[in-house]
């Protein structure tokens, strides 16, 4: 089923959405990016529809991956630096196998049908239907996770900066925490560290989803990446920029001791 493939064969956007595409060239130039597959529009739209048949096949593609899973949304035309859909379409973490993927499936065709995307896309001047391919992935357990930007977005500077957290990197992305903050120059020196205030932590649950845990109090203020891990990080935004072009958001966990690529896109513009 060509419209079910695996992440290192889904290239072309305009088929499998930009995220799968950005994922699926990422681990083909061999960025460390966890395994998945990838799911066109018209097989979210037929498994939103509840096409049993088409169903059965995507659950034959997913389920060699094991789980959990993270499923995220991958739209045809989202995430380009004019116009980040972050937070308009839903991801869903800890789906604990293909059995559970249908409802997943059908969770983010609908985030991305109401009214307040729909009402984004037109503000962005996007007027046709969604196109909403999915990328399912076989989902880390971070220690750390959180966000980091080839290019200060704030100032323009040319370096790096982090944000950092304990857990699943949704208590970044979602504002939950105060993160730890970290500036890195092109050479890999650190120019600055700022602990911040993680007083809580987003975990997987045994029976699926994530709970939001209160941090041990030592771990509040503590910082929660060392100095290798900062190393490891500017390497990895020194490869996205390779691959991808330069100023890039990236979202990154470690697991494990090991570091992954989450997404990497172009920095957002204002929009209109």
């Amino acid at each position: 089923m060509s419209e079910v493939v695996p992440l290192i064969e889904a290239l072309d956007p305009a088929l499998y959405g930009s995220k799968a595409a950005g994922l699926g060239q990422a681990l083909k130039d061999g960025l460390p990016v966890p395994p998945g597959v990838a799911l066109t529009g018209s097989v979210v739209d037929a498994v939103a529809s509840r096409d049993e048949q088409v169903m059965r096949q995507v659950m034959e593609s997913v389920r060699p991956l094991g789980g959990p899973l993270a499923v995220r949304s991958s739209a045809v035309d989202e995430d380009s630096a004019e116009a980040s859909f972050a937070g308009q379409h839903l991801t869903l973490l800890n789906v604990r196998s293909a059995d559970e993927l249908a409802s997943a499936l059908s969770e983010i065709w609908w985030s991305a049908n109401s009214d307040s995307a729909i009402t984004y896309r037109q503000r962005v001047g996007l007027f046709t239907r969604p196109s909403i391919g999915v990328v399912v992935q076989l989902l880390v357990t971070p220690e750390t996770a959180g966000v980091m930007f080839t290019q200060n977005p704030v100032t323009g500077a040319d370096e790096r900066v982090i944000e950092a957290s304990w857990g699943l990197g949704e208590a970044v992305v979602a504002g939950r925490v105060i993160p730890d903050h970290y500036r890195v120059d092109r050479a890999g020196n650190v120019l600055e560290r700022t602990a911040g205030r993680k007083s809580i932590a987003f975990r997987s649950l045994p029976e699926g989803g994530t709970v939001e845990e209160e941090v041990a109090p030592e771990l509040v203020d503590r910082l929660c990446l060392e100095e290798g891990q900062l190393a490891e990080l500017s390497r990895l935004a020194d490869r996205c920029e390779e691959v991808y072009g330069r100023a890039r958001d990236i979202e990154w966990a470690i697991a494990d001791g090991r570091l992954y690529l989450l997404q990497c896109r172009a920095v957002t513009t204002s929009g209109p």
